[in-house]
């Protein structure tokens, strides 16, 4: 073969690859979407929830029940990866954010407002989980991402700010209702940058996620236990429950695991935001809970933000660098190393 026939050949393999890496991070970015689509049909869900639940059980039962699905479903692979000590810094800080983020989540919407609660949890966990990737693997941020999430975040204040009820709780609880979201969204942004890294180190997204949950587990069922007289008391409570905690909490983050292969915990989070905006229109269409104009327009905002995203001309590349590759240092929106 001559040096002109073996460039070619380099040259139609880099072409090759290239797609390839294109495809895997669609598949990720659109696994990520599926997991907002589910996480969306949480709050219309909770509506169905015997009146006296209590937020707290609610969050409960939803990471409770759903740690308890994820650890069986990931089978062996998830014990094993808890006593073999692989990532286990990540893996108990992530499980640490898993038990965290629904007490502090709820709770802040309970102090707070459904509109504070969610703008600053949902909202502020892409701009976190960005500063932890700068700081811990230095990596920069594009204008696109920046754009493209600053967009979103127009939207889900539009969406929250609809309709809330801004005066029902008194300055004080106002204000510990958003340090609990803030701290939520850090929980959230924790759990997702632990799992890509847990990941990176070899584990399977199933092991890691059912690892991460199944920790959590033994801490939130108490707790579900506790608070969840009023939910558990009725055939309605239960079944609530059992959806909350078995399809959008473990199809959910079985999806957004896989989804975290391939795209970096900042932008998983930004296209998550999509979320609030499910979250609306199924409370617009079920619960008759009816949007204003500003709320459709949040709604096309977010929708706007996550089309860009999934469809940038160079693929978001995965966060960390397997041998032999340096993604790690890339800004998003550009295309790792062939």
């Amino acid at each position: 073969m001559t040096k002109s026939d073996m460039a070619g050949s380099a040259r139609c393999a880099a072409r090759g690859r290239v797609p390839a890496l294109a495809a895997g991070a669609n598949a990720g970015q659109w696994s990520v979407l599926g997991a907002a689509v589910l996480w969306g049909t949480t709050g219309t869900a909770a509506t169905f929830a015997p009146r006296g639940s209590s937020s707290l059980a609610v969050g409960a039962a939803a990471m409770g029940i759903g740690g308890v699905a994820l650890f069986i479903a990931a089978g062996g692979s998830a014990l094993r990866l808890i006593t073999s000590g692989v990532a286990r810094p990540a893996l108990w800080l992530g499980a640490a954010c898993v038990v965290a983020y629904p007490l502090a989540f709820y709770t802040s919407m309970a102090d707070a407002g459904v509109a504070i609660g969610v703008t600053l949890s949902i909202g502020g966990a892409p701009i976190v989980a960005a500063l932890l990737e700068r700081v811990r693997h230095g990596r920069r941020l594009s204008r696109q991402w920046a754009a493209t999430v600053a967009l979103a975040l127009i939207g889900a204040t539009l969406l929250g700010t609809q309709g809330a009820d801004l005066g029902h709780a008194g300055a004080g609880s106002a204000i510990t209702g958003a340090i609990l979201a803030v701290g939520a969204a850090c929980c959230y942004a924790g759990y997702s940058v632990a799992a890509a890294e847990i990941v990176d180190q070899g584990a399977s997204s199933r092991a890691t996620v059912g690892a991460l949950f199944g920790l959590a587990a033994p801490v939130l069922i108490p707790i579900l236990a506790i608070t969840g007289s009023a939910l558990l008391a009725s055939t309605r409570g239960i079944l609530v429950a059992g959806y909350l905690g078995l399809i959008p909490m473990s199809i959910g983050y079985l999806l957004f695991g896989h989804g975290l292969r391939t795209t970096p915990a900042s932008a998983a989070t930004g296209l998550s935001l999509l979320e609030p905006a499910v979250a609306a229109l199924l409370a617009d269409l079920i619960a008759h809970q009816h949007l204003p104009a500003l709320g459709w327009l949040g709604i096309a905002l977010v929708v706007a933000s996550v089309l860009l995203q999934t469809h940038s001309p160079n693929p978001t590349p995965a966060l960390h660098a397997r041998p032999g590759r340096r993604s790690a240092s890339l800004p998003y929106g550009s295309t790792p190393p062939i």
